[in-house]
């Protein structure tokens, strides 16, 4: 049965029944690892507590065709950025710190600097190319590890056209670093589904039912790609395995997320997982001179006594903000890792790839063409569609003063963006000019432009957040972002591409709020109800 566009939302629900709503779902998140640290100063060493992570009661309505869409773009973005990140020239001219953007951007140059300096030392060691066979995979000795993985995740808005017409699908930006809450994305639907089943939402919409929430298998799509880099990478032996490394933040108060992962490599893939942070990795990782083999020295804490192990993928959940480098030695600890043949997920390059400075360079037609391949009249029809996705972007330095003079005039319709991750690091609207004012020209090269996606109106939901009670579930407007969830594995000899879409995330944020991010505190966890 197909279901039609609902005229209002959320359904309309007793108090009774809104607060039954809401102990289910708290319960359910609870017993389900749905969760989350509680805020502290200094989180304690092991946990003593956790909370329901920040959620939606009823999942949101999303035009089913639209979903299919942003599925069906995401391993076309798969191969672009991975086209991107090997196109050195190319990160060079946009990211580097001599003529790009890391000329203004002190941590982007920062970064590029990393990446030049690996590769000047890979040059100049080529000389020793050494290697050895490896449980079937032939594995290059002092020279760098050619091999990237990425686990990506593109974000879209609903967006309504100036004078009507059908919504369309709005990409806001590609993650190539740190693509957080895969696994509570999964949960969460979960959750929704759990409802559906017990309350059937009291039969409050036409649209709940089953055929309309569509599976979610993040936990094990993500996983799958940092196996299959581990793959790529092979093991010195079946007896001596080499493990997974997750580079970590402080005090993270999302480590249930990457648990999940972590769980999910050991029970089916047989894979070990160590985690450390940037200042534990200070004295634990070396680089062996001769292979560039990365180990970790553990005494005392791995199995049969080893006193260190093999590292065979360096997946970065930290290292994607300026305050994940306080110190020089928290960026040569980042220089150590590049240097090693580890596979990263991501490589430098491929965090630069993921800037927004790159985002826009992109929807100039000269560049976009240098990296989109294929000519039969399909591959067209998807290159196309991509480009719809995409709102109108520019530098602001662009043609001297005109950048910023085009920003001035259209400021009420746009968003300013630096080089940067994690919620919380954009310009809007009436806040535009000021900001121009303020912004020294020389700093201009590190900032973007882009039109706002206009969301639609009238859409409302139960925002949950741990400690409200079963009374706690808050009503208010707004506004959902559809990330969707792959991975690439990319490089090596022959350069090829292995990639997938492995699952999505909505994000639910009150509508007056600008920013996104869960971890940032402005939006919760939700999911979605399709309908056609």
């Amino acid at each position: 049965m197909s279901a039609s566009a609902p005229t209002k939302w959320p359904p309309e629900v007793t108090d009774e029944q809104r607060e039954a709503l809401t102990l289910l779902a708290t319960t359910y998140a609870l017993s389900h690892g749905l969760v989350y640290l509680p805020p502290a100063d200094v989180q304690p060493p092991a946990p003593t507590s956790a909370i329901h992570a920040p959620l939606a009661l009823f999942p949101s309505p999303f035009p089913r065709k639209q979903f299919e869409l942003a599925k069906r773009l995401q391993r076309k973005y798969n191969q672009l950025y991975a086209r991107v990140a090997m196109a050195e020239d190319f990160l060079d001219q946009v990211m580097g710190a001599e003529v790009g953007v890391g000329r203004v951007d002190e941590f982007t140059g920062q970064l590029w600097r990393i990446w030049k300096n690996v590769r000047d030392e890979g040059i100049t060691q080529a000389s020793a190319h050494r290697t050895r066979v490896v449980t079937g995979l032939l594995r290059a000795e002092g020279v760098p590890q050619t091999r990237h993985l990425g686990l990506f995740r593109s974000d879209y808005l609903l967006h309504t056209p100036q004078g009507g017409g059908p919504l369309e699908l709005k990409q806001v930006e590609f993650n190539t670093i740190s693509s957080s809450f895969g696994a509570l994305s999964e949960n969460v639907a979960r959750l929704h589904k759990h409802l559906l089943v017990t309350t059937e939402y009291y039969n409050s919409s036409p649209i709940l039912r089953a055929e309309n929430f569509p599976p979610n298998d993040t936990i094990a799509g993500l996983a799958e790609g940092l196996a299959a880099a581990h793959k790529a990478y092979g093991s010195p032996s079946q007896e001596i395995r080499a493990w997974i490394l997750f580079v970590v933040q402080n005090g993270e108060r999302n480590v249930f997320d990457q648990r999940w992962l972590e769980y999910e490599l050991s029970e089916r893939h047989s894979i070990r997982v160590v985690r450390q942070t940037f200042e534990q990795l200070a004295a634990s990782a070396e680089v062996v001179p001769t292979s560039r083999i990365l180990r970790l020295k553990l005494p005392g804490l791995l199995p049969r006594g080893a006193e260190s192990v093999e590292v065979s993928t360096v997946y970065f959940r930290a290292g994607y903000t300026p305050t994940d480098y306080p110190t020089p030695a928290h960026y040569e600890t980042r220089h150590l890792l590049e240097r090693s043949v580890a596979i990263k997920c991501p490589s430098i390059q491929l965090q630069l790839a993921g800037g927004k400075k790159v985002q826009q360079v992109l929807t100039r037609p000269e560049y976009f063409q240098r990296f989109v391949c294929g000519n039969s009249p399909g591959m067209a029809s998807l290159d196309y569609e991509v480009r719809a996705s995409w709102m109108g972007m520019w530098g602001m330095n662009e043609n001297g003063e005109e950048g910023v003079r085009k920003a001035r005039a259209q400021a009420q319709n746009l968003v300013l963006k630096p080089q940067r991750e994690g919620g919380g690091n954009n310009v809007y609207k009436e806040d535009i000019p000021a900001f121009l004012d303020s912004l020294p020209k020389e700093e201009r090269e590190a900032w973007i432009a882009m039109e706002l996606i206009r969301t639609p109106e009238g859409l409302g939901n139960y925002l949950v957040r741990a400690g409200g009670g079963t009374a706690g579930a808050v009503k208010t407007e707004v506004v959902s972002e559809l990330g969707i969830f792959g991975w690439a594995l990319f490089g090596g000899p022959d350069g090829a591409i292995e990639e997938k879409e492995v699952g999505w995330l909505l994000r639910t944020k009150g509508k007056e709020s600008n920013e996104g991010g869960i971890a940032a505190g402005f939006s919760v966890l939700d999911s979605v109800v399709l309908y056609d």
